[in-house]
């Protein structure tokens, strides 16, 4: 067993704002110390919806989680001393000092599914996205991430194309 396959997702605490600052500096830092292998995926959850202001449609992405980074790890001192020095990083959430890691459960009511979905397609296949917020959308596939389980595709937002990645499971091949 690969030491990957016991990483776990862990939750920490960061300064209001520096969410997407904490994240950049613990990937530069992953890459630096050669730490892919244990630290697999630093992501700050966002959610894409439309809004109206003055009359006008406009995307909007907003943090599900502000002041909170999610991390697929594996829990050692290397990887906690690395993410807990993170300079806008208060601590991991856990009690006392202690990180614990979420639950299956926790990770379901959090969208985020364990399960690995095994798609077949290919970079340039023509897809169709059969539930979300882009349901109905087809569009060629530009780059598949096996570990964050997307496939990035190019919409049309207000005349350009624009890169979105898709949940392997909203998407059918065409």
């Amino acid at each position: 067993m690969s030491e990957a396959e016991n990483a776990k997702w862990y939750v920490v605490h960061t300064y209001s704002g520096y969410e997407n600052k904490v994240k950049a500096d613990i990937e530069k830092t992953i890459e630096n110390r050669k730490l892919q292998d244990q630290i697999l995926e630093v992501s700050v959850p966002v959610e894409e919806s439309i809004e109206m202001k003055n009359g006008v449609q406009k995307a909007v992405t907003r943090k599900l989680f502000p002041g909170y980074v999610l991390l697929n790890m594996v829990m050692n001192d290397a990887t906690w001393y690395v993410v807990r020095n993170t300079r806008g990083v208060t601590g991991f959430v856990g009690p006392g000092s202690k990180p614990v890691p979420l639950t299956d459960e926790e990770m379901k009511n959090l969208g985020i599914n364990q399960e690995t979905v095994v798609i077949d397609v290919e970079i340039g296949d023509m897809i169709q996205v059969v539930s979300g917020a882009w349901e109905g959308t087809v569009g060629n596939i530009k780059a598949i991430n096996t570990n964050k389980q997307t496939v990035t595709i190019d919409v049309e937002i207000f005349g350009r194309a624009t890169s979105v990645e898709i949940a392997f499971v909203d998407i059918k091949k065409m």
